[in-house]
């Protein structure tokens, strides 16, 4: 099986302004929810079989909705998120445990992330096969700083050494279960591990890149709102043109 996991527990405090209290993973661009879009790309990849989603609690019957409206039929699951983002992948996990095999490769994505390719969802999946994950990446094309102060750089790494990690992260469900669970009787905050690459490498365990799509963006700010329209647009433009725009 290859398993899509799809968490959005969170409610968008970053973007957030004025009144509008709407979790990030719910605003719509050009009439349709951000996560919808991000849903579709696993709902019409060949290769996904299954779909589970982690959703905040507050919008678990609305996620159900949404599901149901835009015919995600894919989707095996809605779970309750937790606390952290890593509580809600793990939620998820453990339902897709409950009715699939450990050897079954999962795709932790980002329900704010609705602009992968589908040449990047089956690279997750060659390169998980291949070498037991996938961590898609982009190289960078800024210097990056290394600062414990905010104010002076510590360290300058080359940037030819330097890659920004995205999503999906891909393992064997059973590899990726057991991770969080080693992670959690230590540090069940999951405290400075902002992703599964980070929970992985934590255990020092090898990890493999895959080359991402540049425009592979989180939905964080009310900037990146504008991008992901802009894409959007673009997108549909080229393949209006016949061209591909991979990138």
């Amino acid at each position: 099986m290859n398993i899509a996991i799809i968490f959005a527990g969170g409610t968008g405090q970053r973007l957030k302004s004025g009144q509008d209290s709407t979790p990030k993973q719910f605003l719509k661009i050009y009439n349709k929810p951000i996560i919808i879009h991000t849903l579709e790309l696993f709902q019409e990849h060949p290769e996904i079989d299954k779909i589970y989603i982690a959703i905040h609690p507050d919008y678990y019957d609305y996620m159900h909705k949404l599901v149901k409206h835009y015919y995600i039929t894919k989707t095996a699951k809605i779970v309750k998120g937790g606390a952290t983002g890593q509580d809600s992948i793990y939620n998820a996990l453990k339902a897709a445990r409950e009715e699939n095999s450990e050897d079954s490769i999962v795709l932790i994505h980002d329900g704010v992330r609705p602009n992968i390719t589908p040449e990047v969802i089956s690279e997750n999946i060659r390169c998980t096969k291949e070498n037991g994950n996938a961590i898609t990446s982009t190289s960078c094309f800024e210097t990056i700083l290394i600062s414990e102060n905010g104010i002076n750089p510590k360290h300058v790494p080359y940037r030819k050494h330097t890659y920004s990690a995205q999503a999906p992260q891909s393992f064997k469900l059973g590899e990726i279960i057991e991770a969080h669970e080693i992670t959690r009787k230590t540090n069940p905050n999951y405290e400075n591990i902002v992703d599964s690459c980070t929970l992985f490498k934590t255990l020092d365990k090898e990890t493999y890149m895959i080359k991402g799509n540049r425009g592979n963006i989180k939905i964080t700010t009310i900037e990146d709102l504008y991008i992901l329209r802009a894409l959007i647009r673009y997108k549909e433009d080229l393949e209006a043109l016949g061209i591909d725009g991979k990138e």
